[in-house]
């Protein structure tokens, strides 16, 4: 697997900068990106360029209504859902839907088409208020506004029962032993080829050390469920070809990706570490939480 990478060693006590990563990702259901450079860690900033490419034309979008990862590793995959609900069909459909009209924006303005730019601007306009995700999403959050909590949770629960996952954050946060991982995922347009089933996330992740002890990245293990319910199980050593010491008090940040068939999934899974300031010190497993893959994204603020 062809890749590059990229690395970000903390001083917690540093000042903050923004990190832009367009890059180019190896083959590989995680390939590592980035560009060698190591920096403070601050806000994120993600960048895909526009795709290019033949000419492709969105002329309508009908929506259903519902009122209910540097080095390789080892592979495992199964299949522990075959048979998706119709829902979750449908909720997949609407999603390459979404995607297409977003990537055809993009191309329509860099070929400098305005005219048609514009009209599938609108068609974008009207799929985000009648997309029942979206939709429902955006009732809760004025509901919580205005602290009709009932009608909120009403909502919640109508979102759960068309998408069960849908509640999913594109953001995790977990802490094992004084070890913080935090990581956000996000849907890169220009890398994407809707049309042709493939799904470009980028995602990064911070690591920080809020213990007395040094430790040492050794291994990662991701478990990668795609919208299908198809689980694939990566293994590697370190991450991004490297195995970072990390002193209390500070952190280390890398970047990565993972392509999908499906505009939607999710991903979770541990690092396994060891404390390096006593000779003999058995390793241990950090969680790394739960988090979504979607091309809808969410609300949620990039740590």
């Amino acid at each position: 697997m062809h890749s590059l990478s990229f690395k970000v060693f903390t001083d917690l006590n540093a000042g903050t900068r923004r990190n832009c990563f367009p890059g180019r990702v190896g083959h590989g259901l995680a390939a590592d990106l980035g560009f060698g450079r190591r920096k403070r860690v601050g806000s994120g900033c993600w960048h895909g360029g526009v795709a290019g490419g033949g000419e492709r034309r969105i002329v309508a979008c009908a929506v259903e209504r519902n009122g209910n990862e540097g080095n390789s590793g080892g592979r495992e995959s199964q299949s522990s859902n075959p048979n998706p609900t119709q829902n979750q069909s449908s909720f997949l459909s609407r999603s390459q839907t979404y995607a297409m009209l977003k990537q055809e924006m993009e191309v329509a303005a860099k070929s400098e088409d305005y005219k048609e730019a514009a009209r599938i601007r609108d068609s974008l306009k009207m799929f985000e208020e009648e997309e029942p995700v979206l939709r429902l999403r955006r009732l809760i959050k004025e509901a919580v506004t205005d602290e009709r909590f009932e009608d909120a949770a009403r909502y919640r629960d109508e979102l759960k029962e068309i998408v069960p996952h849908s509640l999913l954050k594109c953001s995790s946060d977990a802490t094992t032993l004084g070890i913080r991982v935090q990581v956000r995922s996000v849907y890169i347009d220009g890398r994407s080829m809707p049309s042709r089933g493939q799904y470009f996330f980028a995602y990064r992740i911070r690591i920080t050390n809020n213990s007395d002890r040094p430790v040492q990245l050794l291994r990662r293990h991701w478990i990668i469920t795609d919208g299908n319910g198809k689980t694939e199980n990566v293994w590697g050593i370190g991450v991004i070809g490297e195995q970072p010491v990390i002193l209390p008090r500070t952190g280390f940040e890398y970047s990565s990706a993972c392509p999908l068939s499906t505009p939607s999934g999710r991903m979770e899974g541990d690092f396994e570490m060891k404390h390096i300031d006593r000779v003999g010190s058995p390793s241990f497993n950090v969680a790394i939480a739960p988090f979504s893959l979607s091309t809808l994204g969410d609300d949620a603020d990039i740590f």
